[in-house]
């Protein structure tokens, strides 16, 4: 049972306010990175404390550097189901993992940042790994 849009809504706009595309279907995710030209950045949003104190803090915070991902796209783990298992099949081998961030370059996942990485690590240190992350892929 996905959780209540209620409990969501301001977990999304927390993404969505700096330019995330929220992915909410299979069409809408397919589009977003099958044979995608250039950087696309996917944050996979949920409803847990790591995600909330870490990876959205984190992900916003790696904007503010010189190189960002040409594409912002967000699927929300436990509501967005369908989108969720759909994005997740590009993430291969990795295995489903919430919250979690990806980069793909010219289609093709070139970064993984799963939920173990971001359990207790603070917003600070995933920015600035994804700052690093971009300078690397995002030119």
């Amino acid at each position: 049972m996905p959780y209540p849009e209620s409990i969501c809504a301001p977990m999304r706009q927390e993404l969505t306010a700096v330019g995330f595309e929220e992915l909410k279907n299979v069409a809408e995710v397919d589009s977003a990175l099958k044979d995608s030209k250039g950087t696309v950045l996917v944050m996979v949003n949920s409803v847990c404390g790591c995600a909330a104190g870490s990876a959205r803090p984190g992900v916003r915070m790696s904007l503010a550097g010189d190189h960002k991902p040409d594409k912002l796209v967000t699927v929300f783990a436990g509501q967005d189901l369908e989108a969720t298992a759909e994005a997740r099949k590009f993430m291969v081998p990795y295995p489903p993992s919430s919250p979690a961030i990806a980069l793909f370059k010219d289609g093709k996942l070139v970064h993984f940042i799963e939920r173990h990485q971001i359990e207790g690590r603070s917003a600070a240190i995933i920015a600035e790994h994804l700052m690093h992350t971009f300078e690397e892929f995002c030119n």
